[in-house]
């Protein structure tokens, strides 16, 4: 998915936090993505269970990012990060 919001490194952090909840986002077994933060610069994060990393890094047109799992709830994620 695409988007063009700007988050803060805690927004992130929180919205990785939120794939433990199996219900509401199905079972995430792999997230990472590229996304404006709001200070201007590029934030980097990856996911799998119990491991999650944000960092700064370069810098795209577009924030990006993917998710790989099963049963996964679409439109609960695309809300998360909208």
């Amino acid at each position: 998915m695409e988007t063009t919001r700007k988050f803060t490194k805690e927004e992130i952090e929180n919205a990785l936090a939120a794939f433990a909840d199996e219900e509401r986002y199905g079972v995430i077994l792999r997230a990472k993505g590229i996304v404006a933060g709001a200070d201007g610069k590029w934030l980097h994060f990856d996911f799998v269970p119990e491991e999650s990393s944000v960092r700064e890094g370069t810098a795209m047109v577009i924030g990006r990012l993917c998710v790989i799992g099963a049963n996964i709830n679409e439109e609960a994620i695309k809300a998360l990060f909208a």
